[in-house]
């Protein structure tokens, strides 16, 4: 059912997590990738957490096996959905501007596809899906530019921002095959539990990584540390939150519209903050990008909406 409420938390939510990417440039400034990651990733914890007890909801523990099992697949997802692509979202900006991470991030769906084909959630590939990853693809490749030798952008920067994407992919593919939200009991947990569950995993995980750069002294400089607070408290932990309350009422396919609004939103913030300015050949990349999104989504939305409204209306889904 149509919902105006959740049209405007998509919208709050595409703001949040487009202007991510500026706050990430702006913590660099004071701290290394894994410490903006790791920093990120605490506040968010904190704050999901808070919510879940607000709520009276509580994550689940490790007495039993199905609840140690529940946790190794949340800690996978930590890994691919948070800690990797963070971490690399950090080390790619920098050497790449916010508005160029923010596009390239919009490469996820079709990351997602790929990967959903080689691991068979995807069960074959239909014209519309296949014509989306080319156009989508070759997007990339005119965003990329490799044929302008040193006036591209082919560089290890971008390569770790497109790694990144990649790792989303792998991410909700990984979580689409291990993680149907049961907990030990049977019973379905509720989502901001599961989001609450998946960020400590991240957090305690993102420590592993502050050795690799993140041990270096954290310049007390406010501006920074402020982006980096917004980041972990609002682009982190009240963004998923929102995202799963999305995806509870109206299902992943509204939830996953949020990939059109981010590019713009991370590039205007970066002329308007940074005065960073993309070429004309970017943008049409971007333009490029987001039609194969949509095109590679065509075929695949009419099934798993159906299952996503399925879902949502079952008296079984937990409600945020």
């Amino acid at each position: 059912m149509y919902n105006r409420a959740n049209y405007v938390r998509l919208v709050t939510l595409a703001l949040l997590w487009g202007a991510s990417f500026l706050f990430i440039k702006l913590g660099l400034e004071a701290m290394s990738p894994t410490q903006v990651t790791f920093s990120r990733i605490a506040l968010g914890a904190v704050v999901l957490v808070g919510l879940c007890l607000l709520r009276g909801l509580r994550p689940g523990g490790f007495g039993s096996p199905e609840e140690r099992r529940l946790w190794g697949v949340i800690a996978g997802a930590a890994v691919f959905g948070n800690v990797l692509p963070w971490t690399l979202f950090g080390i790619g900006e920098r050497t790449v501007d916010s508005g160029i991470a923010g596009v390239l991030n919009a490469t996820t769906p079709l990351w997602t596809v790929l990967f959903g084909l080689a691991f068979g959630t995807e069960r074959s590939v239909r014209p519309l899906q296949l014509l989306g990853l080319l156009v989508g693809f070759s997007g990339v490749v005119v965003i990329l530019a490799p044929w302008h030798g040193s006036s591209g952008l082919l560089g290890w920067g971008v390569l770790a921002c497109l790694g990144a994407a990649m790792s989303y992919g792998v991410g909700f593919v990984y979580m689409g095959r291990g993680l149907d939200g049961s907990g030990a009991d049977g019973r379905r947990i509720s989502p901001l539990t599961v989001g609450a569950m998946q960020m400590s995993a991240a957090a305690v995980l993102s420590v592993l990584l502050l050795p690799l750069g993140g041990l270096a002294p954290v310049e007390l400089s406010p501006i920074p540390l402020l982006a980096v607070g917004v980041l972990g408290v609002f682009g982190t932990g009240f963004a998923f939150a929102l995202h799963l309350r999305i995806v509870s009422d109206e299902g992943a396919t509204t939830a996953s519209t949020v990939t059109y609004l981010m590019p713009a939103v991370s590039v205007l913030l970066g002329w308007l903050v940074l005065g960073e300015s993309l070429g004309p050949r970017v943008l049409a990349g971007m333009l490029i990008v987001l039609l194969g999104v949509a095109l590679s989504r065509t075929n695949v939305r009419s099934g798993r909406e159906h299952r996503d409204e399925t879902e949502t209306k079952s008296p079984e889904h937990a409600r945020d």
